[in-house]
């Protein structure tokens, strides 16, 4: 996990290094050339295009994404056409003239594959028997590097032949190849996402699955009734824990599976697990990662009450201006914050505190740094874990496929207070 979120930190800084060095050189060829329009209205231009091609190379190197992509990098470099191969020399779009030129510049593309570096070529060197003057006064070839790994070529050409086109070419291509590892990133974003969701759903407790079956199947016979209902709780509350429709959620849904969960838990301990809620109307459309809140809730009944006789949960939503603040709380065994420390090292390996760590990761990537649960215990003192989340923020919302919205640097350990 790390080493997706140091890549991702790497390959935004290119990108905008690659995005610079474009736009500087787009600067310096606007001013050689010296164009009627004013540089500031040819650099906005360029931003545009970029951001237009930017858009349509991060749907990968596909036949339809380089359609999109070509008229605007063409714009950008004020040449005669822009073709975009795979990396097998496959041309997948070219925007512009002399396209019936392509089949003359085959060898040099697979040259340029083959041997990863760019080819520049002179219409001297081609076969071109055309009775006038050619729009093709030279092209270049240069590969698109992906992960170190050549995933296509950019040809540029261009009426003219200097140093300052060819650079262009070679930035236009950085910038291309920065746009389609970032591509690949999301990929690996969404394998991550994928990969923590899951993780939480193979850290529900088997014994609580073991033990609400058990709790079920002791009442058939006794409670029928009770056990149907038990029963259909149970299933409820597995359809929502496994369903794979997105990677945020309400509040209110939330705290509906939660009620299955505590429904089901209050069976089997009777009168020894007393549940408290305070739930404020007005947050429970808040949006926030896919099942945060349940492990929590497990965490407070199996280390915290599980070992008393009895004891009490409390949960509470509640409206702080422009966020929700939500609150888990038992009066359990509680424990030492440095061991508290020590466990959340180890919990991928032992089950500790299911998924604890892996929730403060998934809210500090999604929110931001600010947005690490809160652990405030003690032993003998219970636990209490807060959490803030905003009542809107970009890119968040329920409809959304199984990926944040973003991925930063964060660590895995939440604040922890004594």
């Amino acid at each position: 996990m790390d080493a997706v979120r140091d890549l991702l930190t790497e390959r935004a800084v290119l990108g905008l290094i690659a995005t610079l060095a474009v736009l500087g050189l787009f600067v310096m060829l606007c001013r050689a050339r010296r164009v009627s329009t004013s540089v500031e209205d040819a650099v906005m231009d360029m931003l545009h295009r970029m951001s237009k091609a930017s858009a349509d190379l991060r749907e990968g190197l596909t036949e339809d994404a380089a359609n999109k992509a070509t008229p605007h990098l063409r714009e950008m470099l004020r040449c005669v056409a822009v073709g975009i191969t795979d990396h097998e020399g496959t041309l997948l779009s070219w925007d512009g003239g002399a396209n019936d030129h392509y089949e003359f510049l085959r060898s040099y593309i697979e040259r340029a594959i083959g041997e990863g570096h760019k080819e520049h070529v002179e219409h001297r060197k081609l076969d071109c028997e055309l009775p006038g003057p050619c729009s093709l006064h030279s092209a270049v070839i240069v590969p698109l590097v992906v992960e170190n790994d050549v995933a296509g070529t950019l040809i540029v050409v261009s009426g003219v032949a200097n140093k300052r086109q060819i650079r262009m070419a070679e930035e236009t291509a950085r910038f291309v190849s920065t746009q389609l590892e970032l591509e690949v990133l999301q990929k690996s974003r969404q394998a991550l996402a994928q990969a923590e969701v899951r993780a939480l759903r193979a850290q529900i407790s088997p014994h609580f699955v073991y033990n609400a079956l058990n709790t079920i199947s002791s009442l058939i016979r006794t409670d029928p009734a009770h056990a149907r209902e038990l029963l259909q709780e149970f299933a409820e509350f597995t359809r929502y824990s496994f369903r794979t429709d997105g990677f945020f959620t309400t509040l209110a849904d939330e705290l509906t599976n939660i009620h299955r969960y505590l429904t089901i838990e209050q069976a089997r301990y009777g009168s020894r697990l007393n549940v408290r809620l305070k739930i404020a109307p007005e947050v429970l459309q808040v949006v926030l990662p896919f099942l945060v809140l349940q492990p929590l809730v497990e965490n407070a009944v199996r280390h915290g009450l599980a070992k008393k006789p009895g004891g009490e949960l409390t949960i509470i939503a509640e409206d702080n201006g422009a966020e929700a603040l939500i609150s888990v709380e038992d009066d359990g065994v509680g424990m030492d914050p440095d061991r508290l420390f020590d466990d959340l090292k180890d919990a991928h390996q032992t089950g500790a505190h299911v998924g604890l760590g892996n929730i403060n990761h998934r809210m500090r990537a999604v929110f931001g740094d600010d947005y690490a649960l809160v652990v405030e215990t003690a032993p003998d003192a219970g636990m209490k874990i807060i959490l803030k989340i905003p009542k809107y923020r970009p890119g968040v919302q329920t409809n959304l496929p199984l990926v944040p919205p973003r991925l930063e640097d964060t660590t895995e350990q939440p604040a922890v207070r004594a």
